[in-house]
């Protein structure tokens, strides 16, 4: 009993520090399990060692790899561009737009923190030009990309379907998607109401005459044609689609060969590409994990579930976890840190309740993780500040976005309760 307190103290621990210091806390959490492990439980640090998730770190790394290459040689950034013509100067639309672009570039495998990265400074700045309220586009670009975040090719739908294969819960990959999905959607579409998306259809834009041919610059021409390297790009990305749906190719090889080949064909900068990668948040993943694994080993993970089922009934858990995952979520990584210490509990939660449906339970976690990330506290919803136009006063959107996020906190419980607890 004494080394699961410890163990799970320490887990405890390096969530805190998550989102109270800039420390990596996977860096952090692979020490914990190092101390705890080897010289306080005896363990070889071989056994330690075991708890690495090799196949999640290389399928993390040959996705993002991919999708890092198709952002350095601009393929993204003029997906994004085009994207924006498509609206032919409606207001209302545009923030529409910009929700089912985010949503495609995360859901097809950039995920939602790039997803939000690569569209997030165009919709800003859209905005600001065209006199759409920033916070209405914060809301649907940030809750756009947590949309797309689960996708089966995603960063953090690898991590989520891992984590759910190893308690036996595998094979719900769309399921889950979709409920995140419609869950996202719903609260983007209170957001779209709640800051003035109506209003808009009485205003249209017209966009300023675009140069002629004859005077439109290289530069101009450069960072709007589809060239060589971006059709590449498209084709690889789309192949790798299709082979996982239709043929389950694994998606961390199939990336990895469509990499190979962008790099074959000098189609990006591999070093830039690879500068580009999330490696803090693949660090962050694969540390906790360790930790969690260890917690696993040590009955840590039982006393944590036994703790939980204390604060919640079989009726009642679906809302109580939904809302404990998005407060934590608010200040912390949800895919890096929240769902690999939360996720794991489920099965010995369900045994200390008595009973009660697992997938619920997860669904829930994911859901109501995700739905607070649009708060400025969580890197999506400071990607969204950060870019919002120089002129926009940032610390009033900064506090809408973070009352926003709070917010989330309770309609995700609510949500989850309601949906998993009494509907499912």
């Amino acid at each position: 009993m004494g080394l699961a307190i410890i163990s799970l103290v320490a887990l405890i621990v390096a969530i805190v520090l998550s989102f109270t210091t800039r420390i990596n806390v996977g860096f952090l959490a692979l020490v914990f399990a190092w101390i705890i492990g080897v010289y306080l439980g005896g363990l070889e640090v071989k056994a330690v060692h075991a708890g690495f998730p090799t196949n999640l770190f290389l399928t993390l790394v040959g996705v993002t790899l991919l999708f890092a290459q198709a952002q350095v040689n601009g393929t993204l950034e003029r997906i994004t561009h085009h994207g924006v013509k498509l609206c032919r100067g409606s207001l209302a639309l545009m923030p529409v737009m910009f929700f089912f672009l985010t949503l495609a570039i995360a859901t097809v495998g950039a995920g939602n923190i790039a997803g939000a990265a690569l569209v997030a400074p165009m919709a800003m700045a859209t905005a600001g030009r065209v006199k759409i309220p920033a916070i209405l586009m914060l809301v649907m670009v940030g809750h756009g990309a947590l949309a797309g975040s689960v996708s089966p090719f995603a960063p953090t739908g690898i991590i989520v379907n891992n984590l759910m294969a190893k308690m036996g819960l595998g094979g719900r990959e769309w399921q889950t998607f979709i409920f995140n999905l419609l869950a996202c959607a719903v609260t983007a579409v209170i957001g779209y109401l709640i800051f003035g998306g109506l209003r808009l259809f009485r205003r249209t834009y017209v966009e300023p005459a675009e140069p002629s041919l004859e005077s439109a610059t290289s530069q101009d021409k450069a960072t709007t044609s589809f060239e060589r390297q971006h059709w590449i790009t498209i084709a690889v990305i789309a192949a790798l689609v299709i082979s996982v749906v239709f043929f389950r190719v694994d998606v961390g090889m199939g990336a990895f060969a469509g990499a190979a080949i962008l790099i074959l064909l000098r189609t990006s900068d591999e070093a830039a590409a690879i500068r580009a990668m999330p490696w803090g948040v693949i660090l962050m993943v694969c540390g906790v994990t360790v930790l969690t694994s260890l917690l696993e080993k040590t009955g840590g993970m039982e006393l944590f579930s036994a703790l939980l089922a204390k604060l919640a009934t079989q009726n009642t858990i679906n809302g109580i976890i939904g809302f404990v995952t998005g407060l934590v979520s608010i200040y912390s990584s949800t895919s890096g840190v929240v769902l690999p210490a939360f996720l794991p509990t489920v099965p010995g939660l369900v045994e200390k309740l008595g009973g009660g449906d697992p997938l619920a339970i997860s669904w829930s976690m994911i859901v109501a993780g995700h739905l607070v990330d649009g708060s400025p506290l969580s890197t999506i919803g400071a990607i969204c500040v950060a870019s919002a136009p120089a002129f926009e006063d940032r610390r009033a959107l900064f506090n809408k976005a973070l009352y926003w996020g709070l917010s989330m906190a309770v309609v995700g419980a609510l949500i989850c309760q309601i949906f998993f607890g009494l509907l499912w």
